[in-house]
């Protein structure tokens, strides 16, 4: 889908007093012309919903306004992409580091497969961070040799190492939900499983689209339909394996790392902004980094840095 490309959708009409009010609230300057409830404009973005229901998004910045304001906001549309390649030409074609690992016959048979992680649903500072990582059957055994494992085993140095290599040599994708937008659509889905689904299906739109791989290996959901339901939404037919502990897998294990990247450097650059050591985790020095947050910035300001539907807000108020 090119970014000259108009997006056009559907909608329920009853949704556009709420859209007008999150799309002032977004800085969007709001209009009627003729034939519309509204025309929402902003640099790089125009939105304008038909008397008739049709929705028209269009301009350069529209790619991240449909996934991290109308999908959450509708959960009933599929953003459509151009026809994805086969998986053998992205096989020939993808640039993986040597390694000098020896395929037996038996490796050899593993699929090529998308694996999908994610890292910051438990601390209550920092953001919400969804990666994806493609693999080959023969560059899934390369990140054996690399060190690759499970990011909970490795220490944030080992992380950062290792995502750096993952990332120069892997087809990848990260969705990085920083506090303010996670308590926005928090806020809308009402229920983190929904809105892990939602960014895992969203992560797994991105690399079906650019490899073609129909293999995806994620951790279990607590309902393990929640997921599907997510993916179905996107008009996604694929061959999920969900399971316990699917960081054993080499291929999440490294999705693993380059969420857990993402985690860490997002939670730098907000102590830094706000010249606070942000604590990971939800523990007793989360709670006194937060009090030191409110004191200097107001407690209105705490969901810049906090996921505020956590229980750890009630000990810092």
């Amino acid at each position: 889908m090119s970014e000259s490309t108009n997006f056009v959708t559907t909608i329920d009409v009853k949704l556009e007093s709420q859209m007008v009010t999150d799309l002032e609230s977004q800085g969007f300057t709001i209009s009627k012309p003729p034939y519309t409830l509204f025309s929402a404009k902003k640099k790089g973005i125009s939105c304008t919903l038909y008397s008739s229901g049709k929705l028209v998004v269009q301009g350069k910045e529209k790619a991240e306004f449909i996934e991290f304001y109308l999908e959450p906001i509708l959960q009933t549309f599929t953003y459509s992409y151009p026809k994805i390649q086969a998986e053998m030409s992205v096989d020939k074609a993808i640039n993986t580091r040597s390694s000098g690992v020896k395929v037996s016959e038996q490796e050899s048979s593993i699929k090529s497969r998308i694996g999908i992680d994610e890292s910051g649903k438990g601390d209550f500072f920092g953001p919400l961070c969804i990666a994806g990582v493609y693999a080959t059957s023969q560059s899934a055994l390369e990140l054996k040799a690399m060190g690759v494992k499970d990011s909970k085993d490795l220490n944030d140095l080992a992380i950062l190492k290792l995502a750096k290599i993952i990332r120069a040599n892997y087809v990848h994708h990260i969705v990085k939900i920083n506090p303010q937008k996670y308590n926005e659509l928090y806020a809308q889905f009402k229920n983190l499983n929904y809105l892990l689904a939602w960014g895992h299906a969203t992560t797994i739109e991105q690399l079906v689209t650019r490899t073609g791989c129909r293999n995806i290996v994620v951790d279990q959901f607590a309902n393990e339909r929640v997921v599907l339901t997510a993916l179905k939404r996107k008009n996604l037919e694929l061959d999920v394996f969900q399971r316990h502990r699917a960081e054993e897998d080499l291929v999440v294990a490294a999705a693993s790392i380059l969420a857990r990247e993402a985690f860490l450097l997002g939670l730098q650059m907000l102590g830094e902004e706000f010249s606070i050591k942000l604590p990971k985790g939800a523990s007793s020095a989360t709670i006194e980094a937060g009090k030191l947050f409110v004191r200097r910035y107001g407690i209105d300001a705490l969901g810049q840095v906090g996921k505020l539907h956590f229980k750890t807000l009630n000990s810092i108020q």
